[in-house]
């Protein structure tokens, strides 16, 4: 099977894990014998454009022909617009940019199949191409698009429908987006969750000197208000005057860390937290691999990859009820599920772990069996190959 991805998320030099999920998905599919080429559109950036910050310049450093992994990914350039201006109309511009590369590419690659991922406007674009060679479009679709797009104006919400109504397959990697996706449309979605890898789990789960005394909490995410560091910050007050052996490890960078560094001073538990930045991702899984409990309590979280590689590496994790871990984990079982925003019901649940460590590490095994039997990108990829074969038989 010859299969053409359309994605403007795809790992690029300023950022090796935008898009890292389908990228992953990809070199899966390709090691069960799909041939795949990937079309990443990418934003358009004439003088004196690439000069307005540097979120605009990197956009012009992107090489329109790329290898990743062994993946070939083309980025042809279409016209963009800053803070979502006219965002309906994204795909068609996001069409007639990659046109003249798709013409190329199947001159000599005649795919079966478009696979977009989010159905604004990558879904868009894949809907126009998928017309114009007469090949079957499957569309996995985000959180974004049911979150976000769909309630952006009236045009965007034209837009997404009339993708779905004329996508062959709709897939959802969370049941928790299935569940909303089923709220709002009455298409068959079908779910197919991210996974992990397995040959890249740490298996030294050695405490360093400097950590040997401590109760490890660790969350990794971008720093932005919707994943819950602050919430975390604030159970950490109450928790410390119990527990005083506590560290709470921060990974990741963002907009919002110098707010959180100065709660931390302001809550009195500065001595308590370390941020740690932005690290490589075999840093953050030797992190994993020594913490103690995986928190985040993020309200806003369409599946959340870091969950499953906590769990991967036998570790009791805490998430929100109703985001995208929810459904994948069982509460109480294999994982714990707190209330959105609720630093009672968060301190609560950090209090039961760190107070019985027994029932903690049992959690954490069960945990990772789950994943391991179920939540791998090998088994992704295996679904999806089942999809395409189904698709292009009928």
């Amino acid at each position: 099977m010859k299969i053409l991805e359309i994605s403007h998320l795809y790992p690029v030099y300023y950022d090796p894990f935008l898009g890292m999920a389908i990228h992953k998905q990809v070199k899966h599919i390709k090691k069960l014998g799909c041939e795949v080429k990937v079309i990443c559109p990418t934003s358009w950036t004439p003088f004196p454009v690439k000069y307005l910050n540097k979120k605009w310049k990197n956009y012009s450093d992107i090489p329109i022909y790329n290898v990743i992994d062994d993946v070939e990914v083309y980025c042809p350039r279409f016209i963009d617009f800053p803070k979502k201006y006219f965002l309906s109309s994204s795909g068609v511009r996001m069409y007639y940019g990659t046109k003249s590369v798709v013409k190329k590419i199947s001159e000599f690659f005649p795919f079966d199949l478009v696979h977009a991922h989010t159905a604004l406007g990558d879904g868009y674009a894949g809907m126009l191409i998928a017309k114009e060679y007469k090949k079957p479009l499957v569309v996995t679709i985000r959180g974004t698009d049911i979150d976000i797009n769909l309630n952006h104006n009236k045009k965007c919400y034209s837009s997404l429908l009339k993708v779905i109504n004329n996508a062959t397959k709709i897939i959802s990697p969370s049941f928790q987006l299935s569940e909303k996706f089923n709220r709002y449309f009455k298409k068959r979605i079908t779910t197919i969750c991210n996974g992990i890898e397995t040959d890249e789990i740490c298996t030294n789960n050695k405490k360093p000197k400097k950590y040997q005394n401590y109760k490890i909490l660790l969350s990794v995410s971008r720093l932005i208000s919707t994943k819950g560091i602050d919430l975390n910050l604030h159970a950490l007050k109450g928790l410390v005057t119990r527990f005083n052996n506590i560290i709470y490890l921060i990974i990741g960078e963002g907009p919002f860390k110098q707010y959180l560094n100065k709660l931390a001073i302001d809550l009195g538990v500065e001595k308590h937290v370390i941020f740690l930045g932005q690290l490589t991702h075999k840093k953050v899984l030797e992190y994993m691999s020594i913490c103690d409990i995986f928190v985040m309590p993020s309200w806003q979280e369409t599946f959340g990859l870091v969950y499953l590689e906590a769990m991967a590496h036998g570790k009791p994790i805490i998430g929100c009820k109703g985001q995208g871990v929810d459904g994948i984990v069982t509460h109480g079982k294999t994982g714990l599920l707190v209330k959105s925003k609720d630093v009672n019901s968060l301190s609560e649940t950090l209090e039961f772990l760190l107070s019985n460590p027994n029932e903690a590490k049992t959690m954490g095994e069960r945990a990772c069996r789950l994943v391991l039997e179920n939540y791998t990108w090998k088994r992704n990829a295996e679904k999806l190959v089942e999809v395409y074969r189904d698709i292009l038989k009928r």
